[in-house]
């Protein structure tokens, strides 16, 4: 039970669909979402194909409690072949959209092969369409929400799609949905641009049905009572996710001017404080809060932009309010490229949500792009005239707009900063790993996180493992690796249960998640099979990697990070000592020194 117990296939090339029972014997085994959909993924595909080949497929995924009465039950992933990573590629987003896949009756939907022209999906239960999408083609996001709503008269029909970037090959477009939230790492959205799908809009209206009703209520209440006193919570709430600038900027892990430096000089500017402020023409940032589906938390931010500031000034389109700075957004387009400008950081975030790019990698690309202007490796004559300066908020707003809409060097800012430093000579420049930039901690200072980037399956990423408490408390590296390994697994069986990872860090706890999905799933769940699935889901997307044609030296940092001591804060003189720490990681997971699982792990896991 809380699975619907069947999934959705369309062949787009056929330009057909298909209803199929959902494989309940890896639904046991993988749980759902990240889990069951790289399970669908691995069995359908060869992992060593071209991302944007039509072989490449795109899965939809809910969990078990997506759509369900849990805390933060609303979430989705979409898991596919990366295309700027060519990894293994799974991104959650929140929202509407999940829940509403989920109540139209489906846990999956798998979607195959390329349309030979633009089309976009349209389900009702299970009425399902594939429609003409030439009017939307070369549309925003925000355009195509407001054109298909019109077009089906309905204005809470939910609606995820991809904007001009995706359409223009930029290689990290994401999956939008509600407006502006987002499936927005590894180019999932690039992917589905690929096969000629603008846009998926569900109307769901049936039931979901749990395996033990009064017991899944008995858990849920108590754990939507205790989340509502936890201070973690109250955080979230209050100050969303901005809030954690001042910590990494004092503590000195917050990436500045493509990790050059450790702390930024202008974070004052582009944190919470300046998102509160009123300024002295009266204009303030911060509108409200959100929350998306079922969630009790809201850490979301609404904000607007000064309609005098230069990015705005003459498009009134912008002078509303929408998905504002979160911390990751407010780093990529702050410190990492030195700009102290919250309005000019909000404009680039609200053009990412409207043409459906990952501002992380948004952010670090522009920042690798700005260290080869410093360094004399490209001109004013590759930039189209721009003065690619650290700090120019003129520049970083141009960039921006000129990747949205693929238009001069905004083509090669589009191709991810590990491409980008390669065709100008310098990959060493390139903050990534696996290709995929890093996000807002620096892995110097944080030598647990900078294993948990070198041995991400998706790239570097800040929510694939959790030694936050950890590192902030010591920086020696012994332990790193058993903390890392044992929240990559948590953090795996979370992406596959429905619920927000933010959901930890408010009061929900491991064995509270274990217990929703006793209530909610037949079989008997415990925390021990739920850190168990998420080990043997980690190890599938291990597993899909390899055969993709990455290797250890995959897992690796750059060597700014490895080589250039911090400058400043608190691992002053310190480089992340990965050395050290992978090898122990390696052991811990049951694997060899080439990063291959021993048949012993694969046997023990059913993988083999």
């Amino acid at each position: 039970m809380s699975w619907q117990r069947q999934i959705l296939r369309i062949n787009l090339t056929e330009l057909s669909v298909t209803i199929e029972p959902l494989n309940e014997e890896w639904a046991q085994s993988y749980l759902g979402q990240r889990g069951l959909g790289t399970k669908y993924l691995f069995e359908e595909i060869d992992p060593a194909v071209d991302a944007l080949s039509p072989e490449n497929k795109v899965i939809f995924a809910t969990g078990p409690l997506t759509g369900t009465m849990a805390s933060t039950g609303g979430r989705y992933s979409v898991i596919t072949k990366g295309a700027l990573t060519n990894a293994i590629a799974c991104s959650n987003s929140g929202g509407q959209f999940g829940a509403e896949l989920k109540l139209a009756g489906y846990d999956l939907l798998i979607l195959e092969g390329r349309a030979p022209e633009p089309v976009y999906l349209h389900i009702e239960n299970e009425r399902v369409r594939l429609l003409p999408a030439g009017h939307l083609w070369g549309r925003t996001v925000w355009e195509t929400e407001e054109i298909i709503k019109q077009g089906h008269q309905d204005p809470l029909i939910r609606i995820a799609s991809v904007g001009p970037s995706a359409e223009n090959g930029c290689r990290y477009a994401c999956v939008v949905n509600d407006m502006h939230r987002a499936a927005g790492r590894s180019g999932v959205g690039t992917v589905m641009g690929s096969k000629h799908l603008k846009a998926i809009a569900v109307r769901g209206t049936k039931g979901l049905a749990v395996a033990d009703p009064e017991a899944f209520m008995q858990v849920a209440q108590s754990t939507a009572r205790a989340m509502r006193e936890d201070d973690g919570r109250k955080s979230l709430t209050g100050e969303g996710t901005i809030a954690m600038m001042d910590t990494t900027n004092v503590y000195g892990t917050l990436p500045t001017r493509n990790f050059r430096e450790v702390q930024f000089e202008g974070a004052g500017k582009i944190g919470l404080s300046a998102m509160k402020e009123t300024s002295e023409s009266g204009h303030t940032n911060l509108v409200t809060n959100s929350a998306c589906f079922g969630c009790t938390i809201g850490c979301g931010r609404v904000c607007h932009i000064d309609p005098e500031h230069f990015s705005v000034k003459d498009k009134p389109q912008y002078h509303g309010a929408s998905g504002g700075l979160e911390y990751e957004t407010a780093y990529a387009l702050g410190s990492a490229v030195g700009v102290a400008d919250i309005d000019a950081a909000t404009y680039c975030g609200f053009l990412c949500n409207e043409y459906g790019m990952d501002p992380i990698s948004l952010g670090g690309s522009i920042s690798a792009a700005m260290e080869l202007f410093d360094i004399g490796a490209i001109d004013e004559s590759v930039t189209g005239g721009v003065k690619l300066e650290f700090g120019s908020a003129e520049a970083l707003c141009a960039m921006t707009e000129a990747v949205g809409k693929g238009e001069g060097f905004g083509r090669d800012i589009a191709m991810g900063s590990r491409r980008l430093c390669e065709k100008y000579g310098h990959p060493e420049l390139s903050m990534s790993v696996k290709g995929q930039e890093f996000a807002a901690y620096d892995g110097r200072a944080m030598q647990g996180m900078g294993l948990g980037y070198a041995t991400s399956n998706r790239g570097a990423c800040h929510l694939r493992a959790a030694p936050y408490e950890d590192d902030f408390t010591t920086l020696e590296p012994d332990g790193k690796a058993q903390v890392v390994k044992a929240t990559q697994d948590m953090i795996a069986a979370v992406d596959s249960s429905g619920l927000c990872l933010f959901s930890g860090f408010a009061g929900f706890s491991e064995e509270l998640v274990a217990e929703h999905i006793n209530a909610a799933c037949t079989g008997e769940w415990d925390l021990n099979r739920l850190q168990e699935t998420g080990e043997r889901i980690w190890n599938l997307e291990r597993q899909f990697n390899l055969a993709a044609g990455l290797t250890a030296r995959d897992d690796t940092l750059p060597p700014r990070i490895l080589t250039e001591p911090a400058p400043s804060g608190a691992a002053k003189g310190w480089v992340c000592r990965l050395d050290e720490m992978l090898p122990k990681y390696y052991e811990l997971r049951g694997w060899d020194e080439g990063g291959r699982p021993d048949p012993e792990t694969l046997e023990r896991l059913g993988l083999s």
